[in-house]
């Protein structure tokens, strides 16, 4: 029997544009997503995009001082 572990998801540096003052229609892998106004844009390491509502984003992420390579 396997034994479960715990595992915790590796930090990853994005990009974001936001809050969005226009409602704008995001082409991602899963198809064309809304992004409503209010919400974030973010630009993940892959060059994807993909909306985000506020209440997730800013419990999810948080502003970085330096960057990262």
């Amino acid at each position: 029997m396997n034994k479960k572990k715990k595992y915790r998801r590796i930090p990853a540096i994005i990009e974001a544009e936001g809050p969005i003052t226009k409602e704008r229609i995001i082409p991602t892998l899963e198809g064309n997503q809304k992004a409503s106004v209010g919400d974030y844009i973010i630009t993940d390491i892959h060059g994807q995009q993909y909306p985000c509502k506020p209440s997730i984003f800013h419990r999810t992420y948080e502003p970085i001082e330096k960057e990262y390579i």
